[in-house]
């Protein structure tokens, strides 16, 4: 009895060691800003392949870009979900939002094959000393059809943000970049 009580203040004690009250570490959810408008598209279903971020981007910590151009890792600011996740789904559902087209991540959850798929791969993925929320990369379009042309086209997004504003403006413009970057996508690789 004296040992199961021993060993049950053992598990509590660690259990409490666990819970520090001094942790100031914030989560950050990437919200889908909305679109700015509605771009029709010559498909019906658009499959997106998970996005490829650099590694500083597909970090958990909150990675910001200094005057000197050195990236700074915030360790007491975390991004709420897989940068990578969170960027691809985010991706879905903008695209989806202003084509109106059946648009999914891989793998596609449908039994019929999507008409067309779309890669993205991203260079520059960060918020800048100066105010704004960078993003370059490529992105390539194959269609399901032979007949259809494929594409491969770079990317130069940029979204504006008050540097007074903290990572709630980051956060803010990062989901605006992403929103941008799906409708450019729609309207110069997707028509």
């Amino acid at each position: 009895m004296k040992f199961v009580q021993f060993f049950g203040f053992i598990v509590l004690t660690l259990g409490l060691g666990g819970c520090d009250s001094g942790n100031d570490t914030v989560r950050y959810a990437g919200v889908v800003a909305p679109p700015s408008e509605r771009i029709s598209i010559r498909y019906a279903s658009v499959s997106v392949r998970e996005v490829s971020l650099p590694s500083y981007a597909a970090a958990e910590f909150l990675v910001t870009q200094a005057a000197d151009g050195s990236l700074v890792e915030s360790a007491d600011t975390l991004w709420a979900d897989d940068p990578t996740r969170d960027l691809t789904l985010g991706f879905s559902q903008a695209l989806r939002t202003i084509t109106g087209a059946r648009v999914a991540p891989d793998p596609w959850p449908f039994r019929s094959a999507p008409d067309v798929t779309v890669d993205i791969r991203v260079d520059t993925f960060v918020a800048r000393a100066d105010g704004t929320f960078l993003a370059t990369g490529q992105y390539f379009v194959a269609p399901e059809e032979e007949d259809q042309p494929e594409r491969a086209r770079g990317f130069t997004i940029s979204a504006p943000y008050l540097v007074q504003g903290g990572v709630g403006a980051v956060a803010g413009a990062r989901s605006r970049a992403v929103s941008a970057l799906a409708e450019h996508v729609a309207r110069y690789g997707l028509r």
